[in-house]
């Protein structure tokens, strides 16, 4: 997150192919967590356990050089549809754009 013009503009989700200002939280936040205020990483893969389970990170005891170790990652885009239902836009300003102004919103 970053302060510009007196905003707070998160940016974490935008990626060299997709240039849209977004931040890491869904629409309407993650199931059963919410939105995401902190720093985070993003991991390959899967985590075991419970939804907000604290995981610690280390360095890895031996080098990797197997040909997935030494993959490099190119993200081309972050999903930030909302995980409730059938999520289409990606963020608030898109859904507004199609959607039109709603009748809370003229007032």
């Amino acid at each position: 997150t970053k302060l510009e013009n007196g905003e707070v503009v998160d940016k974490s989700a935008t990626t060299e192919a997709d240039i849209t200002n977004k931040g890491i939280t869904p629409m309407g936040g993650f199931p059963h967590y919410g939105a995401v205020r902190e720093d985070w990483i993003m991991l390959k893969g899967s985590v075991v356990g419970c939804v907000k389970r604290v995981i610690t990170l280390r360095r890895s005891l031996i080098n990797h050089t197997s040909r997935t170790a030494l993959e490099q990652i190119n993200l081309k885009f972050i999903d930030t549809s909302s995980k409730f239902g059938h999520g289409r836009f990606q963020t608030f300003d898109e859904k507004r754009k199609v959607m039109g102004p709603r009748k809370r919103d003229q007032q």
